[in-house]
């Protein structure tokens, strides 16, 4: 009898994992990958490093509009069985400091390559450079249309990817795909990305980094906040602690709010600890100006800047006829300098997408379409994403294991 032909639309996390977990089953898998090769998305990851998970993982590190399907995913697919996954594969863990995990070898290339050994193995096709343009059911069995030719099959897997890092290929072509079939899509956009700001001084500032806490300011009120490296660019704001903020940012700018985000370069000093640290540097320091006594204290590039966003008309006096006034304004600044969020930078620069099919319509245990019996649904697609860390691809493999068991 022959098998079962299954075809994964998309070459990449989740795509590869559901072929290999479709193939062991007994199917008969193709993939179909746009771009000249498989996995090109995987080879950026975690700076080439490949980030694969995280021992942290839990259903909070995720969001969507339906946490149901969150919940049932993450409860089935914690961290030791996505790790249990690679190492039967080869991947041996290494876990740093953060509870990110990634192949021993710190190659991103190691984990593609055991992906694509495995599909090898099992029969797997991959026939890249062949873009879908439709899908189409007609009685049982689905006809896949491409930019070359037509395929016919049994099942589907649609694992097209979101919109971000369209320089890879992921560049959002799914989407309409789905809507033409009947899914509806939420509104998406950039997640995981810089921030643009509204500031005079970013030319002057661009490529300075400091260590400090940054807090999202929505009507007043602060809804979240992050630490770590922060660097400044011409354009905004980047660093870690800035992608982990940016989804929050720009669904409140989506949603015409303003958004302002609060640097705090000194979070190890309260307001009135930071006061006497530099009213005991002005005295100490009595022979040197205002702007001379901050050398050493923060970045050179930095100092014109805070001094005038602190309103300091003169910076050439000495610290000892510095007023106390004066000295709080410096220090409002320097814990709670505030730019105003202007929108996310290119799609290009983005590590994952915000949105995407309605998660109401895929069955929370099967990852199987609610609308169309025989279509599958993984990955970025949907409208669910996960913090910086490995949370995107630890769902990615998640769905893309559970469609292959449940085809």
């Amino acid at each position: 009898m022959d098998k079962e032909k299954v075809i994964i639309i998309g070459g990449g996390a989740s795509g590869l994992v559901a072929a290999i977990t479709a193939a062991r089953r007994g199917f008969d898998v193709n993939i179909l990958e746009k771009n000249d090769r498989v996995g090109k998305k995987i080879l950026a990851t975690g700076n080439g490093r490949c980030n694969y998970t995280n021992i942290n993982i839990s259903s909070y590190n995720y969001y969507s509009k339906n946490k149901t399907i969150i919940d049932n995913i993450i409860d089935r697919f914690p961290p030791e069985r996505i790790v249990g996954f690679f190492k039967e594969l080869g991947i041996h863990e290494y876990v740093d400091d953060t509870g990110k995990i990634y192949p021993n070898s710190l190659q991103a290339s190691s984990v593609l390559d055991v992906l694509r050994m495995e599909c090898k193995y099992l029969g797997v096709k991959e026939i890249c450079d062949n873009e879908v343009v439709g899908i189409l059911k007609q009685n049982d069995k689905f006809k896949i249309n491409t930019v070359k030719d037509t395929y016919t099959c049994d099942k589907v897997v649609a694992a097209f990817g979101g919109k971000a890092s369209p320089q890879l290929s992921s560049d959002g072509t799914g989407y309409p795909i789905m809507e033409r079939i009947g899914h509806s899509i939420t509104s998406i956009f950039p997640g995981l990305v810089q921030l643009k700001l509204e500031s005079n001084y970013l030319k002057r500032i661009s490529g300075i980094k400091v260590d400090g806490e940054i807090s999202v300011e929505i009507d007043g009120d602060d809804i979240k906040k992050d630490y770590g490296e922060i660097l400044f660019t011409n354009y905004g704001i980047s660093g870690p602690p800035v992608l982990q903020l940016s989804r929050h940012c720009i669904n409140m700018v989506e949603k015409n709010k303003k958004v302002v985000i609060k640097l705090d370069i000194f979070p190890k000093y309260d307001k009135n600890e930071l006061f006497q640290l530099l009213k005991n540097r002005f005295i100490n320091m009595k022979y040197k100006t205002i702007k001379e006594s901050f050398i050493g204290l923060i970045n050179k590039g930095l100092i014109d800047v805070v001094l005038k966003e602190s309103e300091i008309e003169n910076t050439n006096i000495p610290g000892t006829k510095f007023k106390t006034k004066d000295i709080y304004k410096i220090v409002n600044t320097l814990k709670e300098w505030k730019f105003e969020v202007l929108g996310p930078y290119y799609w290009e620069h983005a590590q994952v997408t915000v949105g995407g099919i309605n998660t109401k319509e895929i069955d929370s245990v099967t990852m199987e379409s609610k609308i169309i019996k025989g279509l599958y649904i993984t990955g970025e697609l949907m409208d669910v994403d996960g913090d910086c860390g490995g949370y995107n691809l630890h769902w990615a493999w998640a769905t893309g294991y559970t469609a292959g068991r449940s085809l």
